[in-house]
């Protein structure tokens, strides 16, 4: 009964499991593994072990597939694997050539290469695996280019009652490509690592020469060269092509983009139209007022013209003449205005202008002062063309009022100023180069226009006049103020400009003429409120945050204004302030409008405080 048990350990004794007990059993075992059936050439060990992997199993994980197979052989040579391949076949070693009868691996019989190639498939040896169908334990894989590409790939294993056993399959397509060629290579570079096997010339697994010759295949294949493909996101253009979003956003797409693209062009559109109905509006209503200042000629002739100093005592008068004086009468009225507070003879003119030329003939005429002359010069009214040095008809007029003026002045130890010549311009336009002159010297002579052509001499003037002007703008703008002392900007970073040429850089020649027509009437004060009212113009303009900006503004040299300006055709070389917007209409209308909170005892009383010597 203990001998039939199953569970008895009477058996376990003698046998140890171990390398060399497992060595010896083969040894005396044999293959006895092998079919009984099978002949004596299926019996015996087959000399060419085949233990590549499978290309459809390349993990061994199949039927009939080992875990891992050992390095292929170098027999092959790069040269022997070009052109085209009909057939590579993949079958399995026998066990004898790999274990020396006794298990271990051999190192003096070095295994056949795996891979046979059949260059065409119509000399297939039939003595080979693929055509006389040994049972192999791997299937024979059959790889033909000459066939389609859905054909190329045949898998098969045959079974038959002998032992054998026969199935096939078909890929359906491998692409002869780039990485099937560089999986070859790599077979090939890891059995040129084994050693050739002495028995490979009588191997059924042979390689044979093909008929026609092999197509060489480049050694340094062209790179396939980039085709450019358009991208499908907006284009560089489309991503600024809306006007008004900001930078740092997403582009809309495009429906929105066009829609609001259309609504930006109907507001500029709208925008265009309503500037030029205000323009011709304003247009109108200068033309309006000119031929009204024309028709009042005969009350000028008759009311003023015998006694100007009428208007100070009749406010209608008065109110006249700051509507403007008649063109025919601008000469006589101006110079009425300014008087002549020096007692200066008609023959100054020519005595002053005898000594210049005299200066100039010896030389003894300061360079440097006849240079500022004529950079002065180059830069007076270039709209009107009739300074030019060229050909404009009182350029010498001109150059010669401001050397017979720098001669005047050579007395007091003053030098020549820029923004004389502009002066001296307005009123050679109006009247004769003698008269010019005295009026010229006359207005000069008025207390805040000699302290701003006073040189050094006169910076506490100057400065006075600064803090006037600073307290007459907090008074009547005060946010205009309070933003100019944020960016730190004094009047002294505009006011001369204006106040040197009398606004003839800045202002349209119309709007300046009238403003000289009150000018000289009123004297200093009406200077300070025709600075306000220009302020008062520029107001929407002189928020920027940037003080730089605010400066270019001032001075007339916005490049944004600029750019709008010659996109519209208008002309730059008028008044700086012409880009703007700022008219003779635009700025009377300020100036009246300023009548509200304008007091001349206002003035007076400031002129009192900062120069108690006036």
């Amino acid at each position: 009964m203990h001998d039939d048990d199953p569970f008895a350990d009477e058996d376990e004794g003698d046998y140890n499991f171990s390398p060399d007990a497992i060595r010896e059993d083969i040894a005396r075992h044999g293959m006895s593994w092998i079919d009984p059936g099978a002949s004596e050439s299926e019996r015996a060990p087959s000399p060419d072990l085949d233990e590549s992997v499978s290309t459809l199993d390349m993990n061994g994980t199949g039927p009939h597939s080992p875990a891992s197979s050992p390095p292929l052989d170098a027999a092959l040579d790069e040269d022997e694997m070009d052109g085209h391949f009909s057939q590579i076949s993949l079958s399995e070693f026998g066990p004898s050539d790999d274990m020396n009868g006794t298990g271990s691996p051999s190192s003096s019989s070095p295994r056949p290469p795996p891979i046979q190639i059949v260059t065409d498939q119509d000399e297939i040896d039939d003595d080979s695996p693929i055509s006389n169908g040994t049972d192999h334990p791997y299937p024979n894989v059959v790889i033909d280019f000459s066939k389609s590409p859905t054909h190329r790939v045949t898998v098969s294993l045959t079974s038959e009652p002998g032992g054998r056993s026969s199935w096939t399959s078909e890929e359906n397509s491998l692409p002869r490509s780039t990485s099937v060629q560089s999986s070859h290579s790599e077979s090939v570079a890891d059995a040129r690592g084994s050693p050739s096997p002495p028995n490979a010339a009588s191997s059924s697994q042979s390689i044979q020469p093909s008929s026609p010759p092999p197509i060489p295949v480049p050694l340094n294949p062209q790179k396939p060269t980039h085709r450019p493909v358009r991208s499908s996101g907006p284009s560089a253009l489309e991503k600024v092509r809306s006007r008004t979003r900001p930078s740092f956003l997403p582009p809309k797409n495009r429906d929105e983009d066009d829609k609001h693209l259309s609504e930006w062009e109907s507001m500029m559109k709208s925008s265009r139209a309503t500037a030029d109905k205000k323009r011709r509006a304003l247009q109108d209503r200068r033309i309006a007022r000119e031929k009204k200042i024309e028709d009042s000629l005969q009350l000028w002739e008759k009311e003023i013209v015998p006694d100007w100093k009428v208007v100070h005592k009749n406010p209608a008068l008065r109110k006249l003449w700051w509507q403007g004086i008649p063109t025919k009468l601008r000469a006589s009225m101006w110079a009425n205005a300014v008087g002549n507070a020096l007692a200066l003879s008609k023959d100054n003119y020519r005595t002053c202008t005898t000594r210049a030329k005299r200066a100039l003939a010896s030389g003894s005429f300061p360079s440097a002062t006849l240079s500022l002359i004529e950079q002065d010069i180059t830069t007076t009214l270039p709209s009107l063309h009739i300074f030019h040095h060229e050909n404009g008809p009182l350029y010498s007029d001109l150059k010669d009022m401001m050397c017979a003026w720098v001669v005047s002045r050579s007395d007091e130890g003053l030098g020549y100023t820029l923004g004389a010549a502009k002066i001296a311009a307005m009123l050679l336009i109006s009247m004769p180069a003698q008269q010019a002159f005295v009026v010229m010297r006359n207005v000069m002579e008025r207390h805040c226009m000699r302290s701003f052509f006073g040189g050094d001499g006169a910076k506490d003037e100057v400065d006075a006049y600064y803090r006037i002007f600073d307290t007459l703008l907090a008074d009547g703008m005060p946010k205009i103020y309070f933003n100019f002392k944020q960016h730190q900007i004094s009047p002294a970073a505009y006011l001369p400009d204006w106040i040197l040429p009398l606004f003839l850089d800045h202002l349209p020649f119309e709007a300046c003429a009238r403003i000289w027509d009150v000018l000289l009437l009123e004297g200093d004060s009406f200077l300070y409120r025709a600075s306000l009212g220009i302020l008062a113009v520029l107001e929407p303009r002189l928020f920027f945050p940037d003080r730089t900006e605010l400066l270019e503004l001032l001075s007339g040299e916005n490049k944004a204004a600029l750019d709008v300006a010659a996109r519209e055709g208008r002309p730059l070389d008028g008044g700086r302030y012409e880009i703007y917007g700022v008219d003779e209409e635009t700025l009377w209308e300020r100036i009246d409008s300023m009548q509200d909170w304008w007091k001349d005892s206002t003035w007076t009383r400031l002129i009192q405080r900062e120069l108690p010597d006036l």
